[in-house]
């Protein structure tokens, strides 16, 4: 199972909020009545009145809270393999895992925000072809091309920021590895005898654009030559944040300095992606700001390819079922009072029937 927009899955944090407020409020009440008079007359006072139903209901509006969060992620599970006549494109997604993808000027932080977009990415996309590179000082090709998501995800959730240890942002090198995978030749040639030239192929660099180890701009124009489009997604924002020294627990230790002893603060390079993205022919767009459905918006532009037949993982979406237990525990908070009913007496008909 996975979620399609996980990133809705934090809103879950409402619920100890939820309960907080609770607590507080059932604090003050108690606060009040004790002030207006001592426990045994509030109990005469009140005779209907019952400290677990109000908890009931709680916890009934919790877990309704739960389930419909849960739905909004859109769930989908129950994979089964599809076998078919399928087009579409081919696409290199080249990902930053350099150390400056652990600031968190983009919650959690830019690696994890990285990780949300490819998501969102892979569920919009329709049967086409997709390889993953990352990229750090240098590049290489972490899957090849598939249009197996469910093998694709496993992928991804593997990529972190120690999968290179030579630091950098080599963007050229990882055009030019995303160009391999596309099946264009290794050596930087197009006598490559599976290499077709055509308008089907695109490259999507997910990176905050600091570029220090190559001229990406001119591996894009290389890339466009050879039919290929380059779009780029930026992660992080232009007025910096620091990168964080993070143990083995989360727990944030320091922060990471130059050579020189300065703490270093990272910074989104718009201008930098922007540029490569126009000599790719493509487009670039902010995470922050429906970046997915504008590169999505230019790939439709290219033709499809027909791939043949093929097997692939299909996803059912699942939503209907949190959703539906949803419903039910709102429906039974609602018609769950909070005060006993004084007509209805459940001790009483014990007795009765022993009787």
């Amino acid at each position: 199972m996975y979620f399609e927009h996980i990133q809705i899955l934090w809103f879950l944090g409402v619920i100890p909020l939820i309960v907080g407020l609770f607590i507080l409020q059932q604090y003050r009440r108690k606060k009040s009545l004790d002030s207006f008079a001592n426990k045994a007359m509030i109990g005469r006072l009140t005779p209907d009145a019952s400290r677990r139903r109000p908890i009931i209901k709680l916890t009934l509006i919790c877990l309704a809270t739960g389930f419909l969060i849960v739905a909004l992620a859109n769930p989908r599970a129950g994979a089964t393999i599809a076998e078919g006549e399928h087009s579409g494109i081919d696409i290199a997604v080249c990902i930053d895992v350099s150390n400056s993808m652990l600031a968190q000027d983009m919650k959690p932080d830019r690696m994890e925000r990285c990780k949300q977009v490819v998501l969102n990415l892979l569920g919009q996309l329709g049967g086409d072809r997709v390889s993953f590179v990352v990229f750090a000082g240098s590049a290489f090709i972490q899957m090849p091309l598939t249009n197996d998501y469910s093998a694709t995800k496993m992928f991804l959730d593997q990529i972190n920021t120690e999968l290179i240890s030579e630091q950098g942002t080599a963007i050229g090198d990882a055009i030019d590895k995303g160009m391999a995978t596309l099946g264009y030749g290794d050596d930087g040639s197009d006598d490559s005898p599976q290499w077709e030239p055509n308008k089907s192929r695109a490259i999507i660099i997910i990176s905050d654009g600091e570029n220090h180890e190559d001229d990406a701009v001119e591996a894009a124009k290389q890339a466009a030559k050879q039919g290929i489009m380059v779009c780029t997604i930026g992660i992080g924002s232009p007025n910096g944040s620091q990168i964080p020294i993070v143990d083995g627990h989360g727990n944030t230790t320091g922060w990471r300095k130059d050579s020189e002893g300065q703490v270093i603060t990272t910074r989104l390079n718009e201008q930098m992606l922007e540029d490569i993205a126009k000599a790719g022919n493509g487009v670039y767009a902010n995470a922050s700001s429906g970046a997915v459905e504008k590169v999505i918006k230019q790939l439709d532009t290219l033709d499809k390819q027909k791939f043949g037949a093929s097997k692939y993982s299909s996803f059912k979406t699942q939503y209907m079922y949190p959703l539906a237990a949803a419903l039910l525990l709102l429906i039974i908070e609602l018609f769950f009072l909070e005060r006993r009913n004084p007509h209805i007496n459940i001790g009483k008909l014990i007795k009765r029937k022993e009787v």
